[in-house]
């Protein structure tokens, strides 16, 4: 067997002739697993129809609303037939399993660069999301798919990698999904949503179901003794002596490192490619020198510390923190490595013996050191929450001495919590009002708990998560309440504030028109107005504001006088039904019955004094007006009228904010921000709802509650002057992983 592929075997190794299929066997776990992923497709459906109606609730034009509803309709309609689909292909990849060799390349290994222009965008993006979510799933649970694989081809009859076969491979499962989605009518932008909603329901529990299913396989006999084993770090391999004279449970701890995922051993060849380079060179003399961390002793008479040890030895410095107040003291990342060599040092002073700490451990504590370097600096944490954050370095640090896969797992607890903390946190942010608050009581305690109870086990950190997880889940649906109600009341007075301008407006217009008498601009000022503002309120229902214009229309044109027979036959037939017209809208409005009857009595005499009167046309307005001369008709149109400066001013401000317009435009629903106020006090809240009709986006704060609100212009000025920053809502310890790792490949390739 090729020693390369990470799976050994122990007390037991693998006969060389085929083994014969146990269908038994097969069925189970080919019905077990069928129906796991199916609950898995049946949540993501279900995922899908809340993205689609949230993006068409927050969609900024008809067309782009419009065509997330259609694909959600496209979706609903066609979800059972690619259920069945899916169902049918995955049955088929456990009847007439592929082999491994034959279906492993992805787009990126056997597509050439030249012909990629060929390749329609659409198609391309497709690829490209259906690869990312097989590499994805394959990083994450290798070792899963590994023990799968060797299992269930042995049950296959296939004993060699050639040969080797897995229904469950991610590709597999992929290619099945995007098969039947081929008869979706859907647009690519909507279709990546899809793809990214399986990618998060199906392919992220796939583990789930590949655990299940070596369950079954070891139930039933099949390699119960296979274990998966990665391959070394190249860089930093351990020595045999070292891992010899370690305790027993210290070896234990060793193969738990083995079996990580490849985060850490990434970082540890990135780590040794820094500590490689030549002293005194550009890169060492840089301001990032000494980032590879420091380089172990050689074996020899230097006594490695164990991890058991070593755990002691950071329970100590654990037990000194949980003295302190948690909640006083600056934002510092401990120096980690200066701490241990201090206790090291009296260690080795009390037993006579020099110790020291492996490689692996040193750089352990160097990748976690930068970790937190990166978090207390990150501005997306509230200065109270990342007090609190950074009193848990230590017990990190333990919990990934223990637990390698600390680093590659996100599902980990650890990194579940510390994630559930910092994004519970972000929308706190007053300082001074910390012993009243119940959340900033939540993360304390949760912070509080793990210093006074961790011991290494990771089960503490699961259950104070889930402790948090159900606060949050309570305080979130509070929370939400009272935001749909502070957006529904808001979106009422915009729209109600929308209707008077507009009514105002139309009003204003039509009574500068032309003259009326003081008891027509009465009736419509004080009465009338009233029923053109419910008739614009409901105007999405009833379509009632261009008939109640029409009758201001029609009052202010009865009250002009007219000579021509056919406008005074057309006003005999206007006038009852205008009058009808005005004293039904009135009374809907419960307008006073009392002054009603004597406005519209007023009114009539007004309609008759005008029906009375007789047109006098002046020859004066129609004699014609002297001519301009040619010479300066010619000169004004082609002399530019010059721009005045506040016009020069208007342009330049219209031009600058561009680009902060843009930014503003960007922003979703749910996005944080904060605020600087002239005053140097700061506030941080969410994007709750912004209003169209009138340019208007309100802002609330982590209970849902009004704090500000804004115009698209306002915003795009504060945004300018430096006044608002964009939080980042994402995973805290990812994006810090992220940021280490992209750092530490930067400064190594300038090392290199």
């Amino acid at each position: 067997m090729n020693k390369g592929s990470g799976v050994s075997y122990i007390r037991e190794r693998v006969k060389a002739h085929p083994k014969p299929a146990d269908e038994q066997l097969l069925t189970r776990i080919r019905d077990h697993s069928i129906s796991m992923l199916l609950n898995f497709l049946n949540s993501m459906f279900d995922g899908v129809d809340d993205s689609f109606f949230e993006l068409a609730n927050h969609a900024h034009t008809n067309n782009e609303q419009n065509r997330y509803f259609e694909a959600m309709r496209e979706i609903r309609i066609k979800r059972k037939g690619i259920e069945n689909h899916f169902q049918q292909e995955l049955a088929r990849l456990f009847n007439q399993p592929p082999s491994q060799n034959k279906s492993s390349e992805t787009l990126s290994d056997n597509v050439d660069v030249d012909v990629l222009s060929l390749v329609q965008n659409d198609a391309l993006e497709e690829s490209v999301a259906i690869n990312s979510m097989i590499s994805k799933a394959r990083a994450n649970f290798s070792g899963s798919l590994l023990q799968f694989q060797t299992r269930v081809s042995s049950v296959y009859g296939e004993t060699n990698e050639e040969n080797a076969v897995n229904p469950l491979d991610p590709e597999h499962i992929c290619k099945a999904f995007s098969d039947a989605c081929i008869g979706l009518d859907i647009e690519i932008k909507e279709k990546l949503i899809v793809y990214k909603q399986f990618d998060r329901y199906v392919m992220g529990n796939l583990v789930e179901c590949l655990e299940e299913a070596n369950k079954i396989l070891i139930q039933a006999g099949v390699m119960p003794n296979l274990k998966y084993t990665a391959k070394k770090s190249r860089v930093t391999p351990r020595s045999t002596s070292d891992v010899s004279a370690r305790p027993l449970e210290a070896q234990s701890d060793a193969n738990s490192y083995d079996s990580a995922g490849d985060v850490f051993s990434q970082v540890q060849e990135l780590l040794s490619a820094l500590r490689s380079t030549p002293p005194g060179s550009e890169q060492q003399q840089g301001a990032n020198a000494g980032a590879g961390g420091r380089q172990a002793p050689p074996p020899g008479n230097v006594q490695f510390i164990a991890d058991a040890d070593l755990l002691s030895i950071l329970s100590r410095l654990q037990h000194s923190v949980r003295t302190e107040n948690l909640a006083e003291g600056p934002v510092v990342a401990l120096d980690l490595r200066s701490a241990v060599q201090g206790l090291l040092t009296e260690e080795s002073q009390k037993s006579g013996k020099a110790t020291a700490l492996d490689q692996v451990d040193e750089d352990l504590i160097n990748l976690v050191s930068m970790l937190f370097e990166f978090i207390l600096d990150d501005y997306n944490l509230s200065a109270p929450i990342q007090v609190l954050i950074s009193r848990l370095q230590i017990p990190i640090l333990k919990v990934a001495i223990r637990d390698k896969s600390f680093f590659s797992k996100p599902s980990h607890p650890a990194r579940k919590l510390l994630n559930a903390l910092a994004k519970a946190g972000i929308g706190w942010s007053d300082a001074s009002e910390k012993k009243r608050d119940k959340l900033y009581e939540q993360i304390h305690r949760a912070v509080q708990r793990i210093l006074e109870e961790f011991n290494g086990e990771s089960e503490l950190f699961e259950e104070i998560y889930q402790e948090f997880s159900q606060y949050l889940s309570r305080e979130e649906r509070k929370a939400k309440l009272v935001e749909q109600r502070t957006k529904e009341a808001e979106i009422g007075r915009v729209k109600s504030h929308k209707a008077h301008q507009v009514v105002e407006q139309i009003l204003s217009e039509k009574i500068a028109a032309q003259p009326l008498p003081p008891v027509a601009v009465e009736l419509l000022r004080g009465g009338w107005s009233r029923v053109m503002f419910l008739a614009y309120l409901k105007e999405d229902t009833e379509h009632r504001l261009n008939q109640c214009t029409k009758v201001v229309d029609e009052l202010t044109w009865c009250l002009q006088p007219h000579a021509e027979v056919e406008a005074r036959q057309r006003w005999v037939k206007v006038v009852p039904q205008l009058l009808k017209n005005l004293k039904a809208g009135l009374k809907e409005v419960s307008y006073n019955s009392a002054k009603l009857e004597h406005m519209l009595g007023e009114l009539k005499k007004a309609l008759t004094e005008t029906f009375k009167q007789q047109s006098i046309t002046s020859a004066q307005n129609d004699a014609p007006k002297p001519p301009v001369p040619v010479a300066a008709v010619i000169e004004q149109k082609l002399t530019p009228a010059a721009k005045t400066a506040v016009e020069r001013q208007s342009e330049y401000e219209d031009a600058a904010l561009a680009e902060y317009l843009a930014k503003v435009d960007e922003m979703e629903s749910g996005a944080w921000i904060e605020f600087s106020l002239v005053n140097g006090t700061r506030f941080r809240c969410k994007l709750s709802t912004k209003i169209e009709d009138s340019d208007t986006y309100i802002f609330v704060n982590r209970l849902g509650l009004k704090v500000v609100e804004k115009t698209r212009g306002e915003l795009a000025h504060e945004f300018r002057k430096g006044r608002i920053k964009a939080l980042e809502e994402g995973l805290l310890f990812d994006r810090a992983m992220d940021a280490v790792i992209g750092n530490l490949r930067k400064m190594s390739g300038k090392a290199a």
